[in-house]
């Protein structure tokens, strides 16, 4: 490891946050959990220590992170195994009282630990990367001796997350197929975040690229599960990745992973099939008229896109939904049906949706264009736009909500590959669209604010199974970042004076404004979901606990807040 220096501080604002909200997790752990909670201790140590190594070396450079922003390792590596360890941590009291079988709790076990290993993995990865760069003779010896005590974490993590595999009554006799199991995690992402952190360039920080790379490996991870459980090949047995060890799928949530993850791959398939075409029709440049949009190729490339990107909505990904859900008809006929069930509630609200959308981008585009109002105030707006648009489907049509997040993240998937490509004849104009919205943290390459502050508000509700005990739990993206962050903007930046350090912009009067009216929000919503009939459990000491730890991580933090402020926040929540 290099070594570290005297003048780097141990502890900061934001490591401090970190610690504050895993020694509140750690404190609600029962003793089922020990193992799972002695594995994120772990994690955390480790994370501290390559963020700390990280700050004393330009190693980490290579990788091209993000301008401005700390390296965030540490948040990044603890944020979605603290995640999954609360939802743990609620699925026990569920288990306890027989609302659910231990078979989903073994399951969501061994999804931690596919996690944990995820993030322990790029950790190790990262020391390796530090420790090859201090190449001096005199410091052999040391990189000999850090390289023993790295092996030996590694073993005492690993026997660590084998007890805890070993122990489930029902999993027991598949404990190597298990390890392989997260050990294939781990292994895909290292080499996921290498291919994230290289084609998208000063896009995000170390630690905000490990938590995207921790999150789409699991989630690739649990479609890959689900779909070998439905093959019940002899490679995999049926009694490791059957429905009945994990969460049972509803059509929701099978139609939104289906089209995602195929979203996601279609870059992929699509840069395959314009090399293809490029190859067949002889071309020497493909990109020699790329700013041409009348050029003949650039029209049959953008064509092929529209084609590819049909196949894949109308053909590969249903046919993946109808190979494990047994759908009867096509799911878009499922979606049809499923909307027109309740017409009056599900396309009123639909009707409601497009009116505000249509008004606030028009509204707020023009105001971008003609006006001197400051853009981080300008995007605010659309924080309190999610909370005009979330909140009554959130208490009314639960899942009619999970279904328009799902299509919400597939459209905006779809532009921006769209802006990306170049995409005729509509690249340009998104393009020129979203950049009136950006901030520091976005790029020309990559825009993510708007897929952050969506899926700061879907991933709450999409993580929730069918026991729920915490009713707040599922509002925590539109508390924190619909009111929470759009009031500690506003009021600090109008009014903000006392700084909370002499480096950044947060003001401790954006921070108390933040919290007090999340506070106040949830005073409000608590009576009306009481009056909906939801048994109200929510105790208001660890509510505000919840409120005050993710406060201050919006103030501390230089990472992007939209993404992991509500994951930490629902984290509280679930306790």
């Amino acid at each position: 490891m290099a070594p570290l220096s005297s003048a780097v501080s141990l502890f900061n604002g934001e490591r401090t946050v970190v610690v504050l909200f895993l020694t509140r997790i750690l404190f609600c752990i029962p003793k089922s959990l020990y193992y799972e909670s002695l594995g994120l201790c772990f994690l955390a140590f480790a994370g501290l220590f390559i963020e700390i190594s990280a700050e004393n070396s330009t190693s980490l450079n290579q990788f091209k992170p993000r301008p401005g922003a700390s390296s965030g390792i540490l948040l990044g590596a603890v944020t979605l195994p603290s995640v999954m360890l609360s939802r743990l941590i609620q699925l026990s009291r569920a288990v306890e009282s027989k609302d659910i079988g231990p078979q989903e709790l073994d399951y969501l076990i061994v999804q931690y630990w596919a996690v944990s290993a995820t993030c322990f993995a790029v950790l190790l990865f990262l020391c390796c990367v530090i420790r090859h760069s201090n190449a001096t003779s005199f410091l052999k010896f040391r990189r000999f001796h850090d390289k023993e005590v790295s092996l030996l974490y590694t073993a005492v993590y690993v026997a660590v997350c084998c007890f805890s595999l070993a122990r489930q009554s029902d999993f027991g006799s598949h404990l190597p197929m298990k390890l392989f199991w997260v050990f294939c995690h781990g292994l895909a992402a290292v080499r996921l975040i290498q291919h994230f952190l290289h084609t998208f360039p000063s896009c995000a920080s170390i630690g905000e690229a490990l938590l995207v790379t921790s999150g789409l490996v699991l989630y690739f991870g649990d479609m890959a599960a689900y779909t070998l459980a439905k093959l019940n090949t002899f490679l995999i047995s049926p009694e490791l990745l059957s429905e009945q060890y994990g969460f049972k799928r509803s059509e929701i949530i099978t139609i939104i992973q289906g089209f995602l993850v195929s979203l996601l791959v279609l870059p992929v398939l699509y840069g395959f099939l314009l090399r293809v075409y490029h190859q067949l029709s002889g071309w020497i440049s493909p990109q020699t008229h790329a700013a041409e949009e009348t050029d003949s190729k650039v029209i049959e490339s953008s064509l092929l896109f529209y084609a590819s990107l049909m196949v894949t909505l109308v053909v590969i990904a249903p046919a993946w939904m109808q190979f494990v859900q047994g759908f009867h008809h096509h799911p878009l006929l499922w979606i049809l049906n499923f909307v027109f069930e309740e017409p009056l509630k599900r396309l009123a609200l639909c009707i409601y949706w497009v009116t505000v959308i249509c008004a606030s981008v028009l509204r707020f585009y023009n105001i971008s264009k003609s006006s001197k109002i400051e853009r981080i105030l300008l995007r605010k707006y659309y924080h309190l736009v999610a909370v005009l648009m979330f909140s009554p489907a959130l208490i009314f049509q639960s899942s009619f909500l999970d279904l328009a997040f799902g299509a919400a993240l597939a459209v905006f998937l779809i532009l921006e590959i769209v802006r990306v490509w170049k995409i005729w004849p509509l690249g340009k104009h998104i393009n020129q669209f979203m950049n009136a919205f950006t901030d520091h943290r976005d790029s020309e390459l990559l825009i993510v604010s708007h897929f952050s502050l969506l899926l700061g508000c879907a991933l709450p509700k999409w993580l929730l199974t069918d026991f729920n005990d915490r009713p707040l739990a599922p509002f925590a993206g539109i508390l924190s970042l619909g009111i929470g962050d759009t009031m500690a903007s506003m009021v600090g930046y109008k009014y903000g004076v006392l700084r909370w350090s002499k480096t950044g912009k947060k003001t401790i009067e954006g921070t108390a404004a933040g919290i007090t009216s999340v506070l106040a929000a949830c005073s409000v919503l608590l009576p009306l979901l009481a009056s909906t009939g939801f048994i109200i459990s929510q105790h208001w000491i660890s509510l505000l606990i919840a409120v005050t730890v993710s406060g201050l991580l919006e103030a501390y933090t230089a990472q992007l807040d939209n993404a992991f402020i509500p994951l930490v926040f629902y984290s509280l929540l679930c306790l």
